[in-house]
């Protein structure tokens, strides 16, 4: 029994990088389960084994660079003696600067944001999708709105903005590096990026001193 659930996983780990790879290759629109079963060595009845749909599998490849919904939330919240917004200004970093540092999250990002098309058959990825950013915004707009942050927000900044702000910094800043590399380095800039923004929302906003 032991040795057919390794398999399996060996299985699923394969199609999720036959996938990962045609889909940055052809684009998503363009690559089939025939095409993703062919490339990985396995029939196209042990993909629908693994995954329901072509969907399915992309939101499985997607959830292996992303949080989880609950392990975001947790993040996010940090630990209680930290002041409320450390925790997602180091989050904002880590995502930006991570995309040098990890390879996969590079090519899967790669795919999300600049080889995909949201066809009716992907629509219940785009679903989830969607749904994933509403918990992030939300998340943020639950840090802005605390009542040691919202009082120091800039006039006429509310904390529902001031989320919309960080998570468009973060995709902005994501779609730029990865259609031209060459505009900023995510590793020494991701930092003063993150605290200029946060410098815009919060009045009396100051870099946090590094860690030892």
């Amino acid at each position: 029994m032991r040795r057919t659930k390794e398999d399996a996983e060996k299985t699923r780990t394969a199609i999720l990088q036959a996938a990962e790879t045609l889909f940055l290759e052809k684009g998503v629109a363009n690559t089939s389960l025939e095409h993703i079963a062919r490339h990985a060595g396995v029939t196209r009845g042990a993909v629908y084994w693994h995954f329901a749909n072509k969907a399915d599998l992309f939101n499985a490849m997607l959830n292996q660079v992303r949080l989880p919904p609950e392990q975001l939330a947790e993040r996010m919240h940090g630990c209680p003696e930290h002041a409320p917004l450390l925790t997602l200004r180091n989050l904002c970093i880590d995502a930006i600067s991570n995309l040098v540092r990890d390879d996969q999250k590079r090519r899967i990002f790669t795919i999300l944001l600049r080889r995909c098309e949201f066809t009716e058959e992907l629509r219940e990825a785009e679903k989830r999708h969607e749904a994933f950013i509403n918990v992030f915004i939300e998340l943020c707009e639950e840090q802005f709105n605390s009542p040691a942050i919202a009082p120091r927000l800039q006039a006429g900044m509310t904390p529902r903005l001031a989320a919309r702000a960080v998570h468009g910094l973060i995709i902005g800043l994501f779609h730029d590096w990865l259609r031209d590399a060459n505009l900023f380095d995510p590793l020494k800039d991701a930092e003063p990026l993150v605290d200029a923004c946060f410098r815009g929302l919060i009045r009396d906003w100051t870099v946090p001193p590094p860690t030892p």
